[in-house]
């Protein structure tokens, strides 16, 4: 019998293997202004700007120019501004997957200032997390075909990506996701809205707090896809005291939003699971440190992440993998499997996720061609093509 040895053992990850619960828990009853006033103010306590007056478009798209400013180390003139909000920021024809895209795929953006100066605009900084503003603002008014007022924004450089809806303990927790899906429909999506950039909404009556990406669908089990967040043994974290220590602490919801997401070849935004997210982290930690120690090819090196069926297991060795590429050691992420069929299926899986970063093999010469190519650094292939490859390479 092997003796199997955990991946990993730290606290540098952002799903947690150990956290103790607040001690100031509310469990009687508390209203929802309560529960408002008090979540803003652990908020604020963690690092978060409050911003008390910001309740309108106008002034959230100013607030945006000076984050943006700040971040890019530039000044905007008046029409400049203009110019770049109708070309860029919020062009007239975007929609929510179009803003979405921006925050995924194209977060830079070439502006030429009145002076001809050509400029790349960042709306994130996705290498050096910390860069970026995190924000809060409460009861934002925002008219569509009806007017809403909305409980709690988080706002990442002036951009409001995360939608909070609060009721009070007591209130049946779907109330708040089915006010999530009225305010889609009336107001957060209405011509010139910046709320398209949303990516992620939070619900929560006080004792249950959930997550779940903008992309999910209005029926009747679309509930089934919100997700509480967890320890590192799957213990899951569900009051809001306790789910805002954790998720919302500025480190985890920026890696959740930048990193831990996938917007993929159907347009549609995945948000991973927790046990998703700490599969990954171990991951990366076990070939940084292996890498650091010097024990390539050892079984030291190794290790094995454990999935039921439908968990998800694709998503999670796709972010891995994908990830792993932007290590400056790493060449070149195999993505190995044992079967001809799964490997086409991983292959299509794969390229749902990223099209462009990711090349199949279909026999040995094809797999030494991609070796050889520069451009796509993650390769699928079967044990049986490597190992004919391998062999190959040895004579």
């Amino acid at each position: 019998m092997n003796d199997y040895k955990a991946i990993a053992e730290s606290n540098n990850f952002i799903i947690l293997d150990k956290y103790t619960k607040c001690s100031q828990v509310n469990e009687s009853y508390q209203s929802e202004s309560d529960l408002e006033r008090e979540f803003i103010t652990d908020l604020k306590n963690q690092g978060y700007e409050y911003i008390p007056g910001l309740n309108n478009p106008e002034k959230m798209l100013a607030n945006v120019r000076r984050q943006l400013q700040t971040l890019n180390k530039v000044q905007f003139l008046d029409e400049e501004w203009l110019r770049f909000v109708e070309q860029y920021l919020d062009k007239p024809s975007d929609n929510s997957i179009d803003k979405t895209r921006k925050i995924h795929d194209d977060f830079i953006y070439d502006f030429v200032f009145d002076d001809g100066n050509i400029q790349n605009i960042y709306l994130l900084d996705k290498k050096n997390i910390a860069r970026n503003k995190v924000q809060v603002i409460k009861q934002f008014e925002q008219a569509g075909t009806q007017a809403n007022r909305y409980d709690v924004t988080v706002l990442v450089n002036g951009l409001p990506l995360v939608q909070i809806e609060l009721k009070k303990r007591g209130i049946a927790i779907r109330e708040a996701f089915n006010q999530v899906h009225r305010y889609s429909k009336e107001s957060l999506n209405a011509d010139n809205s910046l709320f398209k950039y949303l990516q992620i909404f939070v619900i929560s009556n006080g004792t249950d707090s959930r997550y779940f990406a903008n992309t999910t669908q209005r029926n009747k089990n679309s509930f089934d896809f919100t997700m509480n967040w967890a320890k590192s043994n799957n213990e899951l974290i569900k009051d809001l005291k306790d789910f805002t220590a954790t998720f919302f602490q500025k480190q985890t919801l920026l890696n959740v939003l930048l990193h831990y997401s996938v917007f993929d070849d159907n347009d549609t935004l995945l948000a991973m699971r927790p046990y998703q997210i700490a599969a990954t982290e171990r991951i990366l930690w076990k070939i940084n440190s292996a890498y650091q120690a010097k024990k390539w090819g050892t079984p030291d090196s190794g290790g094995y992440i454990w999935h039921t069926t439908g968990s998800g297991k694709t998503l999670t060795s796709f972010k891995a993998a994908r990830l792993a590429t932007e290590l400056d050691f790493i060449d070149k992420v195999f993505f190995v499997v044992d079967r001809k069929d799964l490997d086409f299926q991983t292959m299509k899986e794969y390229q749902r996720f990223s099209p462009d970063s990711v090349n199949g093999s279909e026999n040995t010469a094809g797999l030494k061609r991609n070796l050889d190519k520069e451009d796509n650094k993650i390769i699928v292939t079967t044990i049986q093509k490597l190992n004919n490859l391998m062999k190959g390479e040895g004579d």
